[in-house]
């Protein structure tokens, strides 16, 4: 059983013992002091919070869960039913709502569930909020309301309906380019709710021929949903077979969009945001943003077309950060995560199908001539295992004065930017390693400086 308590949520496996896993008192537990945050720093008025769940298993019972809950601490809650993070973040705005849930474990196997907490902006709570319901939890600081102040529950399904509406009515989103296209689009939303939205969505851009897979939202993966290459061998064999123009992939609560070329080779998810920020830059310029771990093609693609770039900590909220900083068009994560402001400020795997298919349509190009106009990178992905005793933040701090002479970046681990490639290493809040993350114009380039890298730190550990 795991339970991992983090600023970003908490998530963990379904049942055990309390505090090992994800069980019905932690639910509780820590939906109470999620109230008792938002009632003590809301500005609205309403009393809503808003709960969106994905389709896994255990999604009923937690949801069940936190609905009670939230009704104990007198708040009332509008249950959008089954629907993506995304949509549950553009819910929240919609019901001038104190604050959202969403019960999703994202990409992670069957057994696992979260809350993931959202602000009454639609955002996820930033490190220093995550902190305070996480300290709430802890002490159990929270009180339950009378029975004269329960709240009640309302069920508003509409939203999935309405998200895509949005969707359609972004400025730089073409229909009839779509629709003139004729494209057949395949489909692979790994048995969640990304198989109910993702197919209306396309239909509602003009999409005729839609090919279906893994659409129907039981809950039992057909694969492992993490949307990468090894785990997308069936929609990858599909393609080869020329039976569509593109594919995509969504991970269980729809946020990471993943494409799969008319070939059946990866697109591959960094570039996912590489391709729509092009777009949008081509119609919109101004700045951009991704995190330190993304891939440097987005900052050519934006100094391409005269914009400028900037680079944030890992994690959505401190991208969105940087973004409204910077004032940045388009931003987002390597994993696959387009954030367009027009739309929201969330990851939203919708709004990134609907750019990238005016894209390919305007284009004219098939996606593989489309993939090969984007600066050639790749990204290889390490770790290091470490022993107890072994002080990670001295490690790091020698790391960056061993390499002084290069650009160093320090807002989340310790970043180097070499001429023509650059390494990232961070260390893990849940396990005792350090990431390693490298990229340049070929893997065997990668592969060979993550594991320079590692040596060096090896020697020093």
């Amino acid at each position: 059983m795991s339970l991992i308590k983090s600023i970003s949520g908490i998530r963990g496996t379904i049942g055990g013992r309390t505090g090992d896993g994800l069980s019905p008192v932690d639910v509780v537990k820590f939906t109470a002091a999620y109230s008792a945050f938002i009632r003590r720093t809301t500005t609205k008025k309403s009393n809503v919070i808003v709960v969106g769940r994905d389709a896994r298993l255990s999604g009923p019972m937690v949801e069940k869960l936190v609905e009670a809950t939230l009704c104990g601490m007198g708040f009332d809650v509008v249950n959008i039913g089954m629907a993506s993070t995304p949509t549950t973040e553009v819910a929240v705005i919609g019901e001038n709502a104190c604050g959202g849930i969403i019960l999703t474990a994202s990409h992670n196997p069957a057994q696992w569930n979260a809350l993931k907490l959202l602000n009454e902006h639609g955002e996820f709570l930033n490190a220093e909020e995550g902190a305070e319901v996480l300290r709430l939890a802890e002490s159990e600081d929270f009180t339950f309301a009378d029975v004269n102040n329960l709240g009640h529950v309302e069920h508003d399904t509409t939203w999935t309906r309405r998200h895509i509406d949005q969707v359609l009515a972004l400025k730089l989103v073409d229909r009839e380019a779509i629709a003139a296209a004729d494209f057949t689009v395949a489909v692979d939303a790994v048995n969640s709710v990304g198989g109910v939205i993702i197919p209306r969505l396309l239909r509602a851009l003009g999409v005729r021929n839609v090919i279906e897979l893994n659409c129907e939202p039981t809950g039992k993966f057909a694969h492992t949903p993490e949307p990468i290459p090894a785990n997308l061998t069936q929609i990858a064999d599909l393609m080869k077979q020329g039976k569509a123009d593109v594919g995509f992939v969504v991970d269980p609560d729809v946020d990471r969009l993943a494409i799969v070329m008319e070939n059946g080779e990866m697109f591959v998810e960094e570039y996912t945001l590489v391709a729509v920020a092009d777009y949008v830059l081509s119609h919109t310029p101004g700045a951009t943003v991704s995190n330190l771990s993304s891939s440097r093609a987005l900052r050519d693609v934006t100094e391409r077309h005269g914009c400028s770039y900037s680079a944030a900590a890992v994690g959505e909220v401190n991208v969105t950060t940087m973004m409204k900083k910077t004032g940045a068009v388009i931003g987002g994560e390597g994993n696959g995560g387009v954030i367009y402001p027009e739309a929201h400020y969330g990851r939203d795997a919708l709004v990134g199908v609907a750019l990238f298919l005016t894209l390919l349509a305007k284009s004219g190009k098939k996606v593989c001539e489309l993939r090969k106009t984007y600066p050639a990178y790749e990204i290889a992905k390490n770790k290091i295992e470490l022993t107890d005793g072994i002080d990670v933040d001295a490690i790091l701090l020698e790391v960056k004065q061993r390499y002084a002479a290069e650009r160093v970046t320090d807002i989340d681990g310790v970043k180097i930017d070499f001429a023509d490639s650059w390494v990232h290493l961070r260390k893990s809040n849940t396990e005792p390693i350090i990431r390693i993350y490298a990229e340049a114009h070929s893997m065997d380039k990668a592969e060979k400086l993550a594991a320079d890298i590692k040596g060096v730190i090896e020697s020093m550990a």
